[in-house]
């Protein structure tokens, strides 16, 4: 034997019905909240975020970081006159 119940209310109807409580402000302060935490975290890691902090934790690390890049890409030797 099948029984189907089909019961038409809103989701704060079947809330009270069950007796559950309305956490709707909690909810959106919660919500509002993460939001401002990914945010502030966002701006964090930023490009020039993440430049300015790298850069003004070792002045020669542009120059490293040139060094990288061109032996990434094979363009070049190393510095300083060796030759192969």
């Amino acid at each position: 034997m099948k029984v189907n119940v089909e019961v038409d209310c809103t989701p704060e109807e079947a809330r009270q019905f069950f007796g559950l409580p309305d956490v709707r402000r909690m909810q959106t302060a919660v919500m509002d909240r993460l939001q401002q935490q990914m945010i502030s975290n966002i701006e964090k890691v930023s490009p020039e975020a993440l430049m300015q902090s790298w850069f003004t934790f070792n002045p020669k690390i542009a120059e490293q970081f040139q060094d990288m890049f061109v032996t990434m890409a094979g363009l070049g030797g190393t510095r300083g006159g060796d030759k192969k």
